[in-house]
This record gives structure tokens, C-alpha cells and sequence, in this order.
């Protein structure tokens, strides 16, 4: 199975960088602007995956008031490109395995939760603007886990689902690339813990990023 792999699909924020603390700092800071109840680090990381306005949605049900959705999406934008003028590190392991995927062929990709001005604006960061075959971003497309995105990409690299794995550290990850009959694999060190993750039944879980590219070799 593992050899007809050739696109690596990737989440981006607890799966390639570690970013989740400004996620929370950002979420936390926008609801002190608004006056409503900053959430806790635990709730905000049970939303990391979803789209601003559907974890906003998640976060405060009992907030039915479209422009105060909308003040809050400018206030947790505006907070976390600035934390992003430096850009949030990649975990362990990472910079260096993407390359060595490229080399060895693999098409890579990025699917995210993140809107298309936050993703390019790490990117431009990273100087990785040209590196990934596609990405694709919430606002452009469905939110995750509609599989929507996942199959954009896989026609774009004139993929199968079988040919392709969904790599991420949220159950939305998992359960867009479920839907979409993708592979899913399981990152233990970002937003969710493993036993979470694992009820979505991944194919692989993996507590260092170094451990794709062996599992891949099998």
C-alpha cells in the first residue's frame, strides 16, 4: 500500500509548525475586544481545523449577531498576523523531511483551516510560496471535514484517494480525509491527544515527524 503513495496532503497549523499557542493567544484577544468570555486553551484547541467563523460558531452558540462574528474575525486576524511577523517555527524534523519528500518525488500539499491571506502570509515567511504542488484554505473552498478541498487536490495532481494521505493533528483532519477515502494519519503532538485522534481510525499515528518517512519506505 504504502509505495502507491505519492501526494503527501498536509494540515499546517499543530501538524507542520508549531502556531497553536498565537492560535489561542489570537482567539483570546478577540474575545477581550468583543467583551464576551475569552474559552480556555483546551476548548480553542478542540476548534483548531475549523474555519474562524465555524469555531466561532463552536466557541459561542449563544452568540447570534453577525456583525460582532465579524469584529471578532478582524480582531483575531489582525492580532495574529502580527504575532506572524516572525513566523511560527516548524516542529522537529519537519523542514527537513518536506524537502527530502520532494526529492523523493512526492507531491506535496497543504490543506487547512486557515483563510488564503494567513496561509501565504507564513508562507512568504518561510520562503516556501513556490514549494507545495497546491494548497488550499477554508475561505476558498468548504471548511473541513467536507471533503471538498481534499478533492480539489487530488484532481489537481491527477490523483487517486488511494495514491494520496491526510496528515494532521485534529479529528476534522481525520474525518475530511474519511470522507474524502483518503489515508489518514494521526500527529500526537499538536491541538488533540491521541485517543481522540484515534477514534477516527488513521491508518498511522506518530508522535515525531520523522516517523512518516519510515512507514512510507515500508
Amino acid at each position: 500500500m504504502n509505495k502507491n503513495i505519492r501526494l503527501l496532503i498536509f494540515d499546517w497549523d499543530g501538524t507542520l509548525v508549531k502556531s497553536l499557542p498565537r492560535i489561542v493567544e489570537a482567539m483570546q484577544v478577540a474575545a477581550q475586544h468583543c467583551q464576551i468570555p475569552p474559552r480556555s486553551t483546551d476548548e480553542i484547541h478542540a476548534i483548531i481545523g475549523l474555519s474562524l467563523l465555524e469555531a466561532f460558531d463552536v466557541l459561542y452558540p449563544e452568540v447570534n449577531d453577525e456583525p460582532l462574528r465579524e469584529i471578532f474575525r478582524q480582531a483575531y486576524a489582525k492580532h495574529y498576523f502580527f504575532l506572524e511577523q516572525q513566523p511560527s517555527p516548524f516542529y522537529p524534523g519537519v523542514r527537513d523531511a518536506l524537502d527530502d519528500f520532494k526529492a523523493a518525488g512526492y507531491q506535496l500539499a497543504v490543506a487547512t483551516g486557515k483563510s488564503r491571506r494567513g496561509l501565504d502570509l507564513i508562507l512568504r515567511g518561510h520562503q516556501l510560496e513556490d514549494f507545495f504542488h497546491i494548497t488550499r484554505c477554508a475561505d476558498e473552498t468548504k471548511g473541513k471535514p467536507n471533503p471538498l478541498m481534499l478533492q480539489q487536490i487530488l484532481q489537481h495532481c491527477q490523483k487517486t484517494p488511494e495514491q494520496a494521505i491526510m496528515v494532521g493533528d485534529s479529528p476534522f483532519d481525520l474525518q475530511m480525509a474519511n470522507n474524502a477515502q483518503i489515508a489518514g494519519v494521526a500527529v500526537s503532538y499538536g491541538a488533540q491527544p491521541l485517543n481522540i485522534l484515534l477514534a477516527e481510525q488513521p491508518v498511522l499515528a506518530i508522535d515525531h515527524f520523522d516517523e512518516l518517512a519510515h512507514w512510507l519506505s515500508k
